[in-house]
């Protein structure tokens, strides 16, 4: 051992006295450091700005929002930490003044343990339609292992509701923020949730017509019949979260 140390301290000696220099130790490489969020929650990119996306909501308050038939949304409808929150049952569905059609949209959900929401679209107030859902589509919001229709295929996270079975895996744990994206052209619907197309159906054609009919939905014949509308969440009585709504116009 002393030989050893002996000779390493001699290479030591001669590096220094002009002999083999030492190859410098190469840096371990690092991770790049993540790029900078720019903005946050309920803001647009210039990039999303200049691509066509609109905030439905501004994170502050209820500008823009309305109750079904109603000049107002009900009170248990409030902002909560940057999000538009569902705090009690009985306040009715809360939706966007505006109609919209063709459209993608795009939102963040989290649902409360056992909870139940909903997303629904191309709604219109006719005075034969009582509710959102007898006119417009719904993006099922869902707790899947909590809630009793979790056991129904076609009303899990994500579905086409009643229509449309999504696959597993696509939803994240209870107290996550899911992102989902609604795509409608005119012919076609599709449902997005977490980067995964879950959902896809025509709309408006005779295969709609007979999925229709072959529905709880077929009591209401306004359902389903509208190119453009307006765009509700659901109050099902659980509470619900939702943040980070934008629309965009598509051809």
């Amino acid at each position: 051992m002393r030989i050893l140390a002996g000779v390493a301290m001699m290479a030591i000696v001669l590096g220094a006295c002009g002999g083999e220099p030492a190859k410098p130790v190469e840096p371990v490489a690092e991770a790049p450091a993540p790029a900078p969020e720019v903005g946050g929650p309920n803001t647009l990119t210039a990039d999303q700005t200049a691509q066509g996306w609109k905030l439905l909501f501004n994170g502050t308050d209820l500008t823009g929002w309305k109750g079904y038939k109603k000049d107002a949304p009900g009170d248990a409808w409030k902002v909560e930490d940057g999000a538009l929150a569902l705090t009690a049952g009985g306040a009715g569905d809360i939706m966007t003044a505006e109609e919209f059609g063709p459209f993608e949209l795009s939102l963040e959900w989290k649902i409360s343990p056992n909870g139940n929401s909903g997303i629904i679209y191309l709604i219109n107030e006719d005075p034969a339609a009582e509710n959102t859902y007898n006119t417009g589509p719904e993006m099922q919001v869902l707790d899947n292992n909590g809630h009793a229709d979790g056991k129904f295929p076609t009303h899990r996270a994500g579905a086409l509701y009643d229509f449309e079975t999504p696959p597993d895996g696509a939803v994240k744990p209870i107290g996550e923020w899911n992102t989902a994206v609604v795509r409608f052209t005119g012919s076609e619907i599709e449902h997005w949730l977490n980067d995964k197309l879950v959902s896809e159906s025509s709309y408006g054609d005779d295969a709609w017509k007979a999925k229709v009919a072959a529905s709880k939905f077929k009591q209401w014949p306004l359902f389903g019949t509208f190119a453009k509308g307006h765009i509700a969440l659901q109050d099902h009585g659980d509470k619900v979260w939702y943040r980070n709504i934008k629309i965009r116009a598509i051809q």
